[in-house]
């Protein structure tokens, strides 16, 4: 199957990119393992900042709010019980919690395939020869992604993301690049569309191709 492929400057490539069916091909039969693949790229970078103070971390209640007997309420020993107002947490986050989803790596691979499948489905994907920006100016990039019709959330698929790829594409709000061998089902199913250079391409057929 043959993709748009544009130069390096923005006009349409002589031959178009093939994309290899057993990458951008699949055929989806567990929707399963897409959302699988999603939620663990958000576990995994979920940090676990929330804590909560058990009773006896909370300042005061050293004194018994009333005598033990003859009151006729129910005894108590300190205000900072987890029942009062103002008392400890019982069963709170304690800020060591472990959010992450392990995911198997050919499950992994497989949602990946899935994901990129989808997208070649709805022609949200094209190829460019080469990304160079020599500069790495923001100006020349925005230009490029204009002329070949990227639209909304863009993401750029490299070989080798270096500082001068980050400088020309960090100033562009709706423009994400990554290299191709970290690619995610996040960010596949989260583009309107992916730009994906040949080195990049070939990455990717290494990488996802052959045996499922």
């Amino acid at each position: 199957m043959s993709v748009a492929t544009f130069t390096k400057s923005g006009s349409k490539a002589a031959s178009p990119a093939k994309l290899d069916k057993q990458v951008f091909g699949v055929k989806i039969e567990n929707h399963e393992l897409l959302h699988a693949g999603y939620t663990a790229y958000l576990a995994n970078g979920r940090d676990s900042y929330a804590r909560t103070k058990k009773r006896g971390e909370v300042r005061g209640g050293g004194r018994k709010p009333w005598r033990q007997k003859g009151t006729g309420r129910a005894r108590f020993g300190s205000s900072r019980n987890p029942i009062w107002r103002g008392g400890g947490i019982t069963f709170g986050p304690t800020g060591a919690e472990n959010y992450s989803h392990k995911l198997h790596a050919n499950s992994k691979r497989q949602a990946i395939r899935q994901a990129l499948s989808l997208r070649a489905d709805a022609d949200a994907i094209k190829v460019i020869e080469t990304f160079e920006r020599k500069e790495g100016s923001v100006k020349s990039t925005s230009k490029l992604l204009d002329k070949i019709g990227a639209k909304g959330n863009v993401l750029l698929v490299v070989s080798v993301k270096d500082d001068l790829v980050d400088r020309a594409t960090n100033n562009l709000v709706d423009v994400k690049a990554v290299q191709a061998k970290y690619l995610s089902v996040y960010d596949i199913l989260n583009a309107d569309t992916i730009v994906i250079s040949k080195d990049g391409l070939e990455q990717i057929h290494a990488w996802l191709g052959g045996k499922k």
